[in-house]
């Protein structure tokens, strides 16, 4: 309770992703890329034994954490530190471990893979958003209700409509993550600057076994993309382009929640609420959207840690510098994190959205009148009367109705419209043309299609993906 805990560790974040960027999978990818260089080395024909391999193998799993942390305290260098341990572990294999490899070699391709195991853990919570979303979307394709601009009264739209607005967004994230994910490039084993020096110095020279040397380690590591040139280290724009896909995420999940919380304003739809949830330490009645405004919060983060993987890619200097190193040991799994998060949360939200129709009617019913002017309008002047006469009729009604609303009366605009002789028009025939689905214009046909030609092959495409449950920690 004396020391600063991550809010994102503590509150927010999955268990899974939290995993991801622990520092056992950091040291146990370490280990495991050790391995697979060594073995592709031995294939190579180096003069690696098959004791050493399994002696490396064996231990690849149980970190001698305490020799290394005392190592570094020495060395002052993390990886020599667990270079160390694991040849004290393997003394044996200890001459053969990291054979030509510089720190890189494991840093930057752990990140890699770190990166790698995040996006999939991305996929499975964005699938099943999308799935929860595409159900919600479907059942209430049909159902009118006020759409708006300027967040003032408009056309009316469906609530499932409006729902895949939410969902398009998150196919294009959805595109963007399975691009990034499926091209994710390996570092390999580059050297010191890049040139491969050291490696061709340990075949003698032979350019084809380091070409193959490189192939190997990135196939032993599951990785089909290759990076045919680097620095020391890979392109930080890498991590750009991957964080620009959390940060797409992070858009998407902000717009949702935003959305849902001038909803719950309205009264028309709400988050789920738990019966021991309290809204207001002072105000008992509320219901705070506290999920959704936790999405929009941590969404603000998350787009705002782009920055600074764009300024680290900026300012790199020719073959590699350090100054990189701190930030990104931070914003690239704070990233990860924060977007794990929102998508929780997301799952969560759209899981248990409460839908109030009575309200969501009464709202389009005030409105629906200043709607279907146009409509009635237009079968005035088919009964003979004159359009420009009644639209300077229909005008002053309007206004003189949107008066009343804002004074806290009904809307009358109808009666007065069906009390003007000029009109043609009974009570009667005006109400035929309030029907709320006559002015939602293609939005359920839409629904459908949408579903059918865009939505429905990814989530086909996805059918093994399993069905989990998104949370909110806290």
């Amino acid at each position: 309770m004396k020391e600063y805990q991550n809010p994102l560790l503590e509150r927010y974040a999955s268990k899974e992703m939290s995993y991801i960027f622990s520092p056992e999978f950091k040291f146990r990818t370490w280990r495991r890329l050790w391995v697979a260089l060594a073995k592709a080395e031995k294939q190579l024909g180096l003069d690696i034994t098959d004791e050493q391999i399994e002696e490396l193998e064996s231990k690849k799993d149980e970190i001698n954490y305490d020799v290394a942390w005392e190592k570094e305290k020495e060395l002052r260098h993390d990886v020599m530190a667990h270079i160390h341990a694991y040849g004290v572990q393997c003394p044996n294999a200890r001459p053969i471990i990291h054979l030509g490899a510089t720190s890189a070699f494991v840093g930057d391709n752990t990140e890699l893979i770190q990166m790698r195991e995040g996006m999939k853990r991305l996929k499975l919570l964005l699938v099943n958003v999308m799935r929860k979303l595409a159900a919600f979307a479907r059942t209430h394709a049909s159902l009118p209700t006020l759409g708006f601009t300027h967040f003032q009264p408009a056309q009316p739209t469906t609530v499932g409509k409006r729902a895949t607005l939410w969902l398009q967004d998150l196919v294009l994230d959805y595109e963007d993550l399975t691009r990034r994910l499926a091209t994710l490039p390996f570092l390999g084993a580059k050297g010191v600057t890049g040139t491969q020096a050291s490696f061709m110095r340990i075949f003698g020279g032979d350019e084809e076994k380091v070409r193959q040397l490189d192939r190997l380690v990135a196939r032993g590591m599951g990785f089909d993309t290759l990076l045919l040139v680097a620095s020391q280290t890979y392109s930080r724009k890498i991590d750009c382009q991957v964080l620009d896909v959390l940060s797409g995420i992070g858009q998407s999940g902000s717009k949702f929640a935003t959305d849902m919380r001038l909803l719950s304003h309205l009264g028309e739809m709400e988050e789920p609420f738990e019966e021991k949830q309290v809204g207001s330490s002072a105000m008992p009645y509320k219901r705070n959207p506290m999920r959704c405004e936790r999405m929009t919060s941590l969404a603000r983060y998350l787009m705002h840690l782009t920055h600074v993987a764009h300024t680290t890619a900026a300012t790199q200097w020719l073959e590699r510098t350090l100054d990189d190193s701190a930030a990104r040991r931070m914003v690239i799994p704070e990233a990860f994190l924060a977007c794990d998060a929102i998508l929780s949360i997301y799952l969560n939200v759209v899981a248990g959205m409460e839908v109030y129709p009575e309200m969501i009617k009464r709202r389009l019913e005030r409105e629906l009148p200043f709607m279907a002017t146009e409509n009635i309008l237009m079968e005035g002047v088919k009964r003979g009367g004159d359009r420009q006469t009644l639209h300077e009729k229909m005008r002053q009604y309007a206004w003189q109705a949107a008066a009343q609303v804002k004074g806290g009366g009904e809307n009358n605009l109808l009666e007065m419209i069906a009390n003007d002789k000029s009109f043609k028009m009974s009570r009667t025939e005006i109400r035929e043309l309030m029907d709320p689905a006559q002015f939602v214009g293609r939005a359920p046909q839409q629904v459908e299609e949408f579903m059918k030609e865009v939505v429905e092959p990814i989530l086909e495409e996805n059918k093994d993906v399993p069905e989990i449950r998104g949370r909110v920690n806290v």
